[in-house]
């Protein structure tokens, strides 16, 4: 497995923070602990699975730890300094600089409907036709039985309910961790 270097990647992801705090939302990249709760219902039978806004690769990481294979994931970034070094870090994963809102990007990646997606993108600073898009195009690009995961600093889902109601979708919390800067729960979204 490739190494992470912590403190270059706390780096970058601060750099990145102070040229558009919109666009990355944290000054630090996710924890292993989010990393594991994130990814522990992905299994390789889910293959292949979309990962958007994977940023310096931990959720990435977490998923080849869980089994998959690194052309069974489809990484879409719309960071060029990002992307840059999940290329480097990851041989094998495709990696897709693109807008996670119009995820077409990841059709010519994909052979078969994914059957997960694992998203780091901060959707509570997003605006809400933003949000709905990259739900939308996610589940444009999964299986029936697909699931989307996302994680939040907040205390309820990401998704506002009107945008889970329109896309007949439904979310659940599936756990949180406090060993993350600053805390996290993760929710699971998926088709009602």
């Amino acid at each position: 497995m490739p190494a992470i270097s912590l403190y270059s990647d706390q780096m970058l992801f601060f750099r990145s923070w102070i040229s558009n705090p919109l666009r990355v939302a944290a000054f630090t990249p996710s924890s292993r602990s989010l990393a594991r709760l994130i990814t522990r219902e992905i299994t390789p039978a889910q293959a292949p699975v979309i990962e958007l806004g994977p940023g310096t690769g931990v959720f990435t990481l977490a998923l080849l730890e869980r089994g998959l294979a690194p052309d069974q994931l489809v990484l879409l970034e719309s960071g060029p300094e990002f992307a840059t070094i999940l290329r480097k870090r990851f041989p094998g994963v495709r990696v897709i600089i693109g807008d996670a809102a119009r995820p077409y990007a990841c059709d010519m990646a994909l052979e078969t409907p994914a059957g997960a997606v694992v998203s780091g993108l901060p959707l509570l600073s997003m605006k809400p036709r933003k949000v709905m898009g990259t739900l939308a195009g996610a589940f444009a690009r999964m299986r029936p039985d697909g699931c989307y995961y996302q994680f939040t600093y907040g205390p309820a889902c990401p998704v506002p309910r009107a945008i889970l109601e329109r896309l007949g979708l439904e979310a659940e919390r599936i756990g949180g961790t406090a060993l993350n800067l600053p805390p996290a729960n993760v929710y699971r979204i998926r088709r009602r």
